[in-house]
């Protein structure tokens, strides 16, 4: 059996379960029987901050994040800013 976690950390929102697999379960596995219930919101999966994919297999202790989807293009972020610093 495998103890994982799940969860979803977005800006007013923060989501936890705790599981218990069977050996083999997938990303995917942990994130259905989670039932955080935004799976239409959530852009991709990571394990402890590394992109997964849903078939990835667990290992006991993982931690399984749902990610968002960005909002703005981390460039486009950044040039923004430098803007503002220069207008400021």
């Amino acid at each position: 059996m495998l103890r994982v976690q799940v969860v979803l950390a977005w800006p007013h929102r923060c989501l936890e379960r705790e599981l218990v697999l069977e050996e083999g379960a997938t990303v995917a596995d942990a994130v259905r029987l989670a039932g955080l219930g935004h799976e239409e919101e959530v852009a991709g999966f990571a394990v402890f901050g590394v992109a997964a994919a849903a078939s990835v297999p667990l290992r006991d202790g993982d931690r399984v994040e749902l990610l968002r989807p960005l909002r703005m293009d981390p460039k486009e972020a950044r040039r923004r800013r430098a803007q503002r610093q220069r207008d400021g």
